[in-house]
């Protein structure tokens, strides 16, 4: 006599059937900081893409967040909320529409409140006073970081 130790709660049929659900609820494509020509830090959720760059020729830092479904309505002002153990709230009238309104752009000299707020917290959320996108910061902090030195590599 045979016994059958299965390791997982669910019978190998039940198994093949969750299969194909677990590929489609895949994580988001991860934070990733890379350095050539431009320092640049992307991320992808299901709500919209992020990229942050810094060009040191300029010098200028850039932030752009497309949307993937509606587009950003025009208002006076942009922010972002980080929630978490740091918690900080900044906003600006200096932001841009492009691509038919999709990406929301911000563009300054320096960006060390946006690069703290991304690897201190464990949530951003980028708002005007008609539409939000949340941005969860899981796996963000090692990235800024890279993001970072390679900033101030290209200071030196």
């Amino acid at each position: 006599m045979s016994t059958t130790v299965h390791l997982s709660p669910y019978p190998p049929p039940m198994r093949a059937l969750l299969i194909p659900f677990a590929l489609l609820a895949s994580p988001a494509t991860a934070w990733e900081a890379t350095s050539a020509p431009i320092c640049t830090l992307t991320h992808e959720t299901a709500e919209a893409h992020i990229r942050l760059t810094y060009d040191p020729s300029k010098p200028l830092y850039t932030l752009a967040i497309t949307q993937k479904s509606a587009p950003w309505h025009p208002t006076p002002w942009f922010a972002m909320r980080f929630i978490g153990p740091n918690e900080l709230v900044i906003s600006t009238p200096q932001h841009a529409l492009s691509d038919n309104n999709q990406t929301l752009n911000v563009a300054d000299s320096g960006f060390g409140n946006v690069l703290d707020g991304l690897q201190f917290n464990t949530t951003a959320l980028a708002f005007t006073e008609a539409q939000s996108v949340t941005i969860p910061l899981d796996g963000a902090a090692p990235e800024v970081q890279k993001f970072r030195a390679c900033a101030a590599a290209q200071l030196s």
